[in-house]
């Protein structure tokens, strides 16, 4: 149970949230997250860590950028926290 608070919590804040929406179309380096987030960049990767830490965000080194993507197992860990969630069928779109 305390990894699913941990796991919401880490999702909780609107920039980590927003941070996610933005990783969930497409893999993306700082530069890009920022021109979607009004926020220092220290403050940006402050952020980033804590989505890493909780492992719904990867990274990849390209030469001297980072690239972060949404992890492949991030929504399904995201709706095995949510009560009720995990038994109940799949929604279609």
């Amino acid at each position: 149970m305390q990894d699913a608070v941990s796991l919401l919590q880490a999702v909780a804040d609107p920039v980590r949230w927003t941070v996610l929406q933005q990783l969930a179309g497409n893999p993306s380096c700082v530069c890009n997250l920022q021109e979607h987030l009004p926020i220092a960049a220290n403050l940006l990767s402050y952020h980033l860590k804590v989505l890493r830490d909780a492992g719904l965000v990867t990274t990849r080194r390209r030469g001297r950028w980072i690239d972060y993507a949404l992890a492949e197992d991030a929504m399904d860990r995201l709706r095995a926290a949510l009560p009720g969630i995990a038994s109940a069928p799949p929604v279609q779109s």
